[in-house]
């Protein structure tokens, strides 16, 4: 459906401004009052946010707005409705962690929280380059905020700045890339530019410098390598709270801008981008895995680890338009969706074990801390030991899921190349489980070196054990997940 002025198309972002307003005046009045109402309403903003975005997604209808600026389509709105949900968690999560590192002076965690979350549904929904871009700087220009919120700490100031800096060349590299478009095809519109490049009338070689800029910016933003650089110091320097901020909702973002640009936009040259990711899918996997085994600091590992999980993303990708095969593609591209919200989900409950074990003075995120975990909480221990399973792909969790759909995806396309890119994709895996299971052996098999209990407040601990279930459960039954998955793109592909 086309509506010239449809509110309704944006009525999240809408939502979202107007609490990080009332949270920071909030602020101002009463900082004592505003810290535990600034919670309050933003976990009760993000549910009612998540469960309407979810509702809408299952209507399956589409809109169009502002002109086609804006586009609120069921997978818009079901990528709205995860990264609500995974911001809504991190707050969970976090509330105790940066309360104890002077993070709280007032409600800043929480407004650029939300105006983070903001960047990633203006992304989500964009159908215009300005838009996509102006969502693009409100979801980066809140991050670096939020890795330098703790600002007595050098290691997190170091880590802004080298996010700063990296992040504004990135930014610099899409915007040069979305000018060169325009300038080949005279449009903003992303469906206007899929338009005008079918038609024939535009020279090769001008689209393709421009798509190599634009290939490039999608690609710092999921981490994927060679643009993976500020992964790990950022992901390490940067408090566990907002490290879990930065590696869970922009993923999706990353993920519908993909889609976006390169699926909706610049399809005809599909030949041309998926050389590209898979390129990059091949050193994401290597260079993840590889990299990933000298680490002895468990959020580096992580980091390194998901680098090498986009690979697999980028795969689900590339494995789409063959032959021109429509069922093909809609199979590929929903398999990356479903990694994509599966990697966010393990991301979520991994990094809030981080943070329950870390208390005031000390970050729990060497590996040599996990030592003994499941002698001092089982549940925790167990709820890690789930998270790197499923990371490593080991069924019946749903890591394996996600892995197994998209080496069917590459697998039925029946060409020689991707074939050969599943096989490769396995056998880094195998070798990726090597540093998955080392930190499994150190809470099981170690001697614990610390016999403080582990206590966590009510709402962190029923998170948190239903975040760890869903892994499991997802892993056993993940067809509900994957049909919404195979629709909303689906429904995405046929307007």
């Amino acid at each position: 459906m086309i509506d010239r002025f449809s509110w309704m198309a944006i009525y999240p972002e809408l939502v979202l401004l107007v609490m990080a307003c009332v949270i920071a005046l909030l602020d101002l009045l009463d900082k004592r009052l505003g810290r535990p109402v600034a919670y309050i309403l933003s976990v009760l903003t993000l549910l009612v946010l998540a469960v309407l975005s979810g509702l809408y997604a299952s209507s399956g209808q589409t809109v169009y707005g502002f002109d086609g600026l804006v586009v609120s389509d069921p997978m818009a709105n079901w990528l709205k409705c995860f990264a609500a949900l995974a911001v809504l968690v991190t707050f969970v999560y976090g509330r105790s962690y940066v309360a104890d590192r002077g993070m709280l002076r007032g409600g800043e965690w929480f407004v650029l929280g939300l105006l983070s979350l903001l960047g990633v549904f203006v992304m989500i929904s964009a159908g215009n380059f300005i838009v996509l871009y102006l969502g693009l700087e409100c979801l980066t220009l809140a991050s670096y905020a939020l890795v330098a919120l703790r600002r007595d700490h050098t290691t997190s100031v170091e880590a802004a700045m080298k996010y700063f800096v990296l992040g504004a060349m990135a930014s610099g590299f899409l915007l040069y890339g979305l000018s060169m478009l325009y300038g080949a095809t005279g449009t903003l519109d992303i469906a206007g530019v899929f338009k005008a490049i079918a038609s024939g009338q535009i020279k090769h070689q001008v689209l393709v410098f421009g798509l190599v800029f634009v290939v490039a910016g999608v690609a710092f933003k999921f981490g994927a390598a060679p643009f993976h650089m500020w992964i790990p110091d950022v992901y390490h320097g940067a408090p566990t709270a907002v490290t879990l901020m930065l590696g869970a909702a922009p993923k999706l973002a990353a993920f519908s801008m993909a889609i976006r640009l390169l699926v909706e936009g610049l399809l005809p040259l599909a030949i041309d981008w998926q050389q590209m990711l898979g390129l990059m899918a091949i050193a994401s996997l290597l260079i993840g895995n590889l990299a990933a085994i000298a680490q002895t600091n468990l959020k580096r590992m992580l980091a390194y680890s998901t680098i090498a999980q986009m690979g697999f993303v980028l795969l689900g990708l590339m494995a789409g338009v063959v032959n021109g095969n429509a069922l093909s593609a809609a199979n590929a591209y929903s398999s990356a969706m479903f990694y994509i919200v599966t990697y966010v989900l393990t991301t979520l409950a991994s990094f809030g074990v981080i943070m329950l074990l870390s208390r005031e003075g000390f970050e729990s995120d060497d590996i040599a801390d996990f030592a003994g975990l499941n002698q001092r909480s089982p549940l925790y221990a167990g709820i890690m030991a789930v998270c790197l399973f499923s990371l490593a792909g080991i069924p019946p969790l749903v890591g394996f899921q996600a892995k197994l759909s998209v080496l069917q995806a590459l697998v039925s396309t029946n060409l020689p190349a991707y074939i050969g890119l599943a096989v490769f994709a396995v056998v880094m895996s195998l070798i990726g489980a090597f540093y998955y299971l080392r930190v499994v052996k150190v809470m099981y098999f170690d001697e614990p070196t610390s016999t403080s209990s582990i206590s966590a407040p009510l709402d962190m601990r029923a998170v948190l054990s239903l975040n760890g279930a869903l892994v499991l459960v997802l892993g056993i039954v993940p067809g509900a997940l994957m049909t919404l998955c195979a629709q909303a793109i689906v429904q995405m592909l046929a307007t």
